[in-house]
Formats: C-alpha cells, structure tokens, sequence
C-alpha cells in the first residue's frame, strides 16, 4: 500500500510504502486509538453530562437507567408470581391436612385443639446468610412433598378409623332404654307364667308404658310384626350375623327394610304378647344363637368410661386409650 503525505507549509509531499505487516499493525493501532477515543468520549460525555446536569445527556442516562430498573423489575415480578403460585397450593394442602387432622382426630378421640396448638421452640440466635430466591424455591418443594404425604398418610388413617367406628356403631353396646330398671336377666328361672324352670333368652327392662325404646345400634329392620310370645316385636340386623329383638312394645315406629341409627327410637314399652306387665324384652343374638346381652351392654359401659377417662387425659394418653377401645368391646374383630 501506498500512502502519499503531503504538507501544505513546506509545500512538499513524501510517500510512504506499506507492506502486509505493517498493514496490520497500523490497523490494530488505529483500532485502539478509536477505542480510547470513545472511552474518553464516554466518560467526558456522560459522566460529566450527568454530574453537570446536561440536558440531553441526563436524557439518555435516565433511560437506560430505567430500562436496567424495568427489566430488574420483570425478573423480580415473575419470582414472586411463581412464589406466589406455590404459597397458594402450599396454603390449600395445609387446609386439607388441618381439616384431615381434625377428623382424624375426632375419630380417634383426641382432642383437635392439642393439635392446632403452637409448639415451643427457641435457642441461642446464630446469624446466617439470607436465603436466595433457588434455596426458597427449593425449601417450598420440600414442604410440598412433606405436606402430600402427610395428607397421603392420614386419608389412609381416616378411612381406617372410620371403618371401625361404623363397626363399633353396629354392636348393640347402647341400653336400649335411657331410663329403666333391669327386672329379669338371661339365663334359666322360673317362668313367670307357668311357674316352672325356663330359659329366659334375654334381658327384661321395667319401664312404664309409652317409654321409648331405642336401637341397640345401627341397622337394618329386618322383622316388625306381631308375635304371638313377643308381642309387637322389632328385630334389627346389625350385620356379621349379629340381631337384635325388641318386644311386647305398645307401638312401633319403624317397618322393615328402614335403616336406623345407633340410638334411634324405634318403637315404645308396653305389655303386648306373653307378659306380665309393662316391660322391654331385650335379646342379642349371634347366627340366631341367643346370647347374653348384659355382656354387650357392659362393654358399651366400659367404653364410655374410657372415653371419659381419655377426655380428662393428657393428649398422648388419648392416644392410647383409643387405640385399645375395641379391645373392650365383647371380644369381636
């Protein structure tokens, strides 16, 4: 390359040969030349526009200044809408798990409130760094998994428990009268009737007429009918092959096929049939075997006094009390 220099003073001109190398050199020297140029042109702009206050200079620093503050901003909100998101589904799995642990509780015979209660916690402060945005993130995922399988663990806990109340609410462990002394109980006597040796296959209840006599348990009215020994009877099938009967009622409230409740009444005393007087024949029987009912009864006894005992307990006594409040019942699983 060729350059030709011509000065205008001494009115004369010198010419410069370039060859390949010094090309490029002279290149990457211009390059760097403009380079510190700009950078001074930067900061004598700029920098003093700005602490000067130039107009147009305070221009263009406000904009990529708000620019820089805008995008910060958008990363900032899409942080906090995920956050957002997972506090939510967070928020909606512990009102699932509270309202699991309320029923459970219930079922189980433990007091919710225990529960709800605070723990104490405390110790020495020891400082540690702010947590970032990714360790909060994945604090969140932790207590996501922890709270599904919470709520995993206490549905398969609720189904259980529930299964064995309804079980426990098909035994007939409830009196059958809510007032009523015990004239008669099972076994053999003399019959008062005919004055000779019988067995009495049930418990006889004196009560006036008209006392309402309530289910045993819950069930299914399998007979209402009149009998010629038993009077206006009721039998209820409270399943496992286990029955109840109801006689010499004066009037009956339910018929066969309604479904009754533990409690329920179902019929009122009277002296209808082979009696004597006013009174509840109460019988149990198991694959129509009679059995003693006063056994039943004196487990529906026990466990209320169980659970009695478990309310005035502290909260992990309860815990065992209503583990062991099938194993007072007559001995069936």
């Amino acid at each position: 390359m060729h350059l030709i220099i011509t000065d205008p003073w001494l009115a004369k001109r010198q010419a410069v040969h370039l060859s390949g190398t010094r090309l490029v050199l002279s290149a990457l020297l211009a390059s760097l030349v403009l380079m510190l140029v700009a950078a001074a042109m930067y900061h004598w702009v700029f920098l003093k526009g700005a602490r000067e206050r130039w107009p147009v200079v305070g221009a263009l620093v406000r904009l990529v200044v708000q620019d820089e503050f805008e995008q910060r901003d958008k990363f900032m909100r899409e942080n906090l809408d995920v956050l957002a998101r997972q506090l939510g589904e967070m928020q909606a799995k512990l009102t699932q798990l509270e309202s699991l642990g309320e029923r459970v509780s219930g079922l189980a015979g433990i007091n919710a409130g225990d529960i709800k209660s605070k723990p104490g916690q405390g110790g020495a402060l020891v400082t540690g760094r702010p947590l970032s945005v990714d360790e909060l993130q994945a604090t969140l995922a932790d207590l996501d998994r922890l709270t599904a399988q919470r709520t995993d663990l206490l549905t398969v806990l609720e189904s259980r428990l529930f299964d064995q109340k309804m079980r426990d609410m098909m035994v007939p462990t409830q009196k059958p009268l809510a007032d009523g002394n015990l004239g008669s109980n099972f076994g053999w006597r003399i019959d008062p009737i005919t004055g000779r040796s019988a067995l009495h296959t049930g418990l006889d209840f004196q009560a006036d007429k008209g006392t309402p006599i309530l289910a045993a348990a819950g069930g299914i009215v399998v007979v209402q009918e009149y009998h010629s020994a038993y009077g206006n009877m009721v039998e209820i099938d409270h399943g496992n092959d286990l029955v109840t009967r109801y006689a010499h009622a004066s009037s009956v409230f339910v018929k066969k096929g309604d479904l009754v409740r533990r409690g329920q009444k179902i019929a009122a005393v009277g002296s209808t049939g082979r009696s004597t007087g006013a009174h509840l024949h109460f019988e149990v029987l198991v694959s129509g075997v009679p059995q003693d009912p006063q056994k039943f009864l004196a487990a529906g006894d026990s466990l209320v006094a169980q659970q009695q005992a478990s309310a005035a307990a502290p909260a992990p006594a309860r815990a065992g009390a209503a583990s062991r409040s099938v194993k007072a019942k007559t001995g069936r699983r």
